[in-house]
């Protein structure tokens, strides 16, 4: 086969894809692009197709260099690390992209994409853009262009809504918030700078990792931005117009977690001392919403009801869990947003981005760590919050985006000694050597087992009773707060709090309420996590082979099917049942009086209606239709999760899926007790992992098309 010729490679792109390396929609896109242009270059078909093939991996575009320079880790093809051998019929594997590029370099394709009618260097009609080296599916430069243009003209509005701020009433509203006087010797209130930065920007971003205190400081920022919207009306009540504020999160896993957790911040804020103290209170929002509803989604379409020439009624809004808002959604909310509004981005520019294409908070936020603050951005923090930025954060050359930017840096929930944030630390980090120390070490939370032994057996102990074993005293013995830990478990622990606590058939529906929010917390003591999806170390094979497991253990009476006592995880949206993309139910009973008019039991699963008052929904197996068993879930779908116990079940191979990001995500998912459990009896995957980190190909803040907004 000649891939020089557009026959030959139209036929090896349908290889691909029916091999499953390909999508149907990347050689769909391939030939009807070499319909359009018969006199197209293969390169150019190639690249198309490979351009569309990397949305689907998240990537915004396809970078020729990388592609060049490492075929295989650039594209993942194979896919899931699987190996291009023949199939049973005989027919000999695919070529692999490696052999297609061989002798190929960026100039090359460059050229031949240049000289193609298909691709343009920047605006235009071609279904193709190629900006450097980096080639676009149009729509996505766009996105990308979009994007890039809103949050540069914010910034640049930033600076004249600081110079108008009341810096005294500004400086009063910040020390009542955080009480606490600054230390001569003790590290800066890094929530208190990060209120003073965005109430002084119409674009800002609040990152950092787990217990660091995100949403605590959005409550103090909305209670600020009141504080200061009522600045100077001595007759100030219910009559007067609040700031509009809006609280959003990208799934409604994460919007239920983030409503549940605001609404006990804002009772327990301290506002004695602020004007209009408890005006301001009632003026903060409880309420979060997913960006779909926010923006008005319609069935069966990419439009939004708001958007630039219908914007949203807003004056504030806060993005929860932003690391998982893609490029598309990004530029859909920034267009839907007036001039005038303020954005707030939340998030941990660490963990793993989007599933869709783009990873806008992580590029955003490229240089956070090292804060880069303008000297006279330093002397405005210090004089408003009375806080010192160290010399090390101060930056002459810092960009207008690095001005807008705050990272919190002290975890409360992971404490010193612990292991789980030394390992979070350590792998983030990409530290190898401290990885290989802290598993030598007793840490109390942490625990390794290998699960290379024939049989389930090392499997049966870390799903049924969470491997307690191989925690240092069986998990006894530690402390929080001056209150003794229970020790960690299993599924068993969720299963028997299900059977011990069933209510009788003819019992109220409150008690039937209460034993669901009991069944639920007790779920949610302890997660498996997969970082695949297939293979037997994947969710598909362990949610199987953990169902039987419990079968055999007497935990559940079946495996397969509806059953009481299943969990299971949806897999879409549903705004007809109330229930979003990563909702977690178990099936239940409720009592359902027959004929006969005798009370009987009839399986419901109930979900947690994330409303923050403990209210249970509950709905009929038939009416789920996209859910599956969740005995174990993906990474992936546990981001804006955490778990009592989280167990990471690595293979026994490196995947392309397997990388920093992944892995750091991952232990962060676990609150009290993590557990790794490899496949691999070395436990080598784990730091191979490590070594890895994600690379999405973009140009958001490239030196062409990001200048203006990260200076030069």
């Amino acid at each position: 086969m000649s891939f020089d010729t557009l026959a030959g490679m139209l036929a090896l792109l349908g290889q691909w894809t029916a091999r499953g390396w390909l999508r149907e929609l990347d050689r769909a896109l391939a030939v009807f692009l070499a319909e359009q242009a018969p006199d197209a270059h293969p390169l150019v078909i190639l690249g198309a197709a490979l351009a569309s093939h990397q949305l689907g991996r998240g990537h915004v575009c396809l970078d020729l260099e990388a592609t060049l320079e490492d075929s295989s880790f650039a594209l993942s093809l194979p896919p899931d690390g699987h190996q291009a051998e023949a199939g049973g019929s005989g027919e000999p594997p695919p070529v692999l992209p490696a052999a297609v590029l061989a002798g190929v370099d960026a100039t090359r394709w460059q050229a031949a994409c240049n000289a193609s009618t298909l691709v343009a260097g920047g605006p235009g009609g071609t279904p193709l853009v190629l900006a450097g080296t980096r080639l676009y599916l149009r729509r996505y430069w766009q996105y990308e262009r979009d994007v890039h243009g809103a949050i540069g003209a914010r910034l640049k509005a930033g600076l004249a809504r600081r110079d108008a701020l009341p810096a005294a009433a500004l400086r009063q509203a910040l020390d009542t918030l955080f009480p606490e006087a600054p230390s001569a010797t003790a590290q800066a209130d890094w929530q208190k700078m990060a209120c003073a930065l965005a109430a002084g920007n119409v674009f800002s971003i609040v990152t950092g990792g787990p217990g660091t205190g995100k949403t605590t400081t959005v409550v103090k920022l909305l209670a600020l931005l009141q504080s200061l919207h009522l600045h100077g009306r001595a007759d100030a009540d219910d009559s007067v117009r609040a700031l509009r504020i809006r609280l959003a999160a990208p799934t409604g896993k994460a919007a239920a977690r983030l409503n549940e957790s605001i609404a006990g911040a804002v009772r327990g804020l301290r506002l004695d001392g602020l004007p209009h103290g408890e005006l301001v209170r009632a003026r903060i929002p409880t309420e979060v919403t997913t960006l779909h509803r926010l923006l008005g989604s319609r069935p069966d379409s990419r439009r939004f009801r708001h958007h630039v020439g219908n914007p949203l009624p807003l004056d504030v809004l806060v993005v929860d869990e932003a690391s998982m808002v893609d490029l598309e959604m990004m530029a859909a909310l920034l267009a839907a947003l007036p001039d005038s509004a303020r954005l707030v981005l939340l998030g941990d520019k660490d963990q793993l981005a989007s599933v869709e294409a783009g990873a806008v908070l992580g590029e955003l936020c490229r240089r956070a760590g090292e804060g880069h603050y303008l000297p006279s951005t330093r002397d405005w923090l210090e004089a408003v919050s009375g806080e010192k930025v160290a010399p090390q954060w101060v930056d002459a050359h810092g960009t207008p985006l690095d001005q807008a930017v705050a990272m919190l840096r002290h975890s409360h929930r992971f404490t010193a000694d612990s292991g789980i944030g030394r390992l979070a630390d350590a792998v983030n980090s990409g530290d190898v050597p401290a990885l290989r120390e802290i598993w030598r070490l007793p840490y109390p939370d942490l625990s390794r087992l290998s699960l290379a032994s024939p049989g389930d057996a090392p499997l049966r102990a870390l799903a049924i009773d969470g491997a307690v074993h191989q925690f240092v005293n069986n998990g006894r013995g530690r402390y929080l707060g001056g209150e003794a830990l229970p020790p960690p478990v299993g599924l068993r622990h969720y299963l028997e709090t299900l059977h011990r606590l069933q209510p009788e058939a003819n019992a109220k529906q409150e008690v039937f309420d209460a034993w669901a929010r009991a069944v639920l917390e007790a779920h949610g003591r302890f997660q498996v996590l997969c970082a695949l999806r297939r293979g037997p170390w994947g969710v598909e094979g362990l949610n199987q082979r953990i169902a039987a497991l419990l079968v055999d253990a007497g935990l559940l009476t079946a495996s397969q099917g509806w059953y009481l006592g299943r969990p299971v995880l949806v897999t879409r949206n549903d705004y007809g049942l109330g229930l979003m993309n990563g909702d977690i139910g178990i099936t239940l009973a409720l009592p359902q009086v027959g004929l006969d008019g005798v009370p009987r039991l009839a399986l419901r699963v109930a979900f947690a209606a994330g409303d923050g008052a403990g209210t249970i929904r509950w709905v009929l197996p038939s009416r789920l239709q996209s859910v599956e068993s969740v005995y174990a879930m993906t990474v992936h779908k546990s981001q804006g999760s955490e778990f009592t116990h989280a167990a990471l079940v690595l293979p026994e191979h490196l995947n392309p899926v397997l990388t920093r990001e992944l892995v750091y995500t991952g232990i962060t998912r676990a609150r009290h007790w993590f557990s790794l459990a490899s496949a691999d009896p070395t436990h080598r995957v784990m730091e191979d992992a490590t070594r890895r980190r994600v690379r999405r190909a973009s140009g958001l803040l490239d030196d062409t098309l990001g200048r203006d907004m990260v200076g030069g």
